[in-house]
């Protein structure tokens, strides 16, 4: 039986063997392959959890029933699953991650055609509706599955979009996840020298938590400070997030990261920022000739804001941070490294363009 509260307002979740087990993936597949339409084609991704293949597995099973072809992806960043559904000219995608939940957990970020997510008000009751009360609907001629490489053409993608003028060394904390995969590629591409801590895909992250924070970002700290790094990046578990060190050790606060954003923009425009940002960051927009655009918390509303509004860059406090240039997308690897151009380009330390954005509370 399929437990009501694993459906929440941005994805499905869960600890696995209690919540999540093969079947009720593979219902979530029937589910969503249902409200798809039973046609059509999704791209399937999970992360290094250590439940991630065969929930994965399943949920391609299910998607299959409803008749919808299933690409494979394999173990992928949740940001390449939505490039994927770009790239593939797909008609929707699954995640199967917990982001930053502890290793028992697991769940599924489902994604609508061009990479938006389904989430409350957008989808979720309705494929929660499908599942729980069964209303699925199974075609005959079930969809095929087929392991395609998402990875070649998203590290090409990326890289084209950097010309990095000069040496650079980021200290980087992959928290053991699932950027270990596509960002060592990209950085030998642009000549961009890694030195890495916790650099190993493993699903029981063993150094900390799958969670850039105050606590978990200690290491990092140091390990900037003691390789002379320019700045550090520690990363969440599914690549979706990044927060900042400068190379003094100290970690940037996300609407800080994004006033350094705004204040290297090539363009002016709208800047799309959360609630909770300081006012600090609207200052900046302000000073910078943009005009702010304040939004609530999530993924939905940002993505859709910095969409629909034709914003020229959007973030988030929690450190996610929207760029037009790759559909609105909040990708880590991107932002690690359009802050790396902004290093270079500036011939500033990071911590001097830290000091150069006021601090107020938020």
């Amino acid at each position: 039986m399929v437990k009501s509260h694993i459906f929440r307002a941005y994805d499905i979740r869960g600890v696995y063997g209690e919540d999540l087990d093969e079947e009720v993936a593979e219902l979530i597949g029937l589910g969503y392959g249902t409200l798809l339409g039973n046609k059509g084609k999704v791209v399937v991704g999970r992360d290094v959890r250590l439940s991630g293949e065969v929930l994965a597995n399943a949920v391609a099973r299910g998607l299959s029933r409803a008749g919808c072809d299933v690409l494979d992806l394999g173990m992928v960043t949740t940001p390449m699953v939505y490039f994927s559904t770009v790239h593939f000219k797909v008609n929707g995608g699954v995640q199967v991650t917990a982001s930053h939940n502890p290793p028992e957990w697991n769940g599924f970020k489902l994604v609508k055609p061009g990479g938006a997510t389904l989430s409350a008000g957008a989808g979720m009751e309705e494929l929660k509706d499908i599942v729980l009360n069964k209303r699925f609907r199974e075609v005959d001629k079930r969809g095929q599955i087929e392991k395609v490489d998402a990875l070649t053409p998203y590290v090409e993608f990326i890289a084209s979009r950097f010309h990095l003028d000069g040496k650079l060394t980021i200290a980087v904390d992959y928290s053991n996840g699932a950027t270990t995969i596509p960002l060592p590629r990209i950085a030998e591409k642009l000549g961009l020298e890694i030195k890495a801590i916790n650099d190993v895909p493993d699903g029981r992250f063993p150094a900390h938590l799958p969670e850039p924070n105050e606590e978990t970002l200690k290491d990092l700290q140091n390990f900037v400070v003691k390789v002379g790094a320019d700045f550090g990046a520690g990363f969440d578990g599914d690549g979706d997030r990044v927060v900042f060190v400068d190379e003094r050790g100290r970690i940037i606060p996300g609407d800080i990261t994004l006033a350094i954003y705004v204040k290297h923009l090539e363009k002016k425009g709208k800047v799309v920022f959360d609630v909770s940002s300081s006012s600090a960051l609207r200052e900046i927009i302000l000073e910078m000739g943009c005009e702010p655009v304040e939004m609530r918390v999530g993924r939905a509303f940002l993505l859709n804001a910095v969409r629909e509004q034709n914003a020229v860059i959007g973030g988030e406090k929690s450190n996610h941070f929207y760029f037009p240039e790759i559909w609105g997308f909040d990708d880590a690897v991107y932002a690690t490294l359009k802050m790396a151009e902004i290093v270079l380009k500036s011939g500033k330390r990071l911590s001097q363009l830290v000091d150069e954005i006021p601090h107020y509370p938020s």
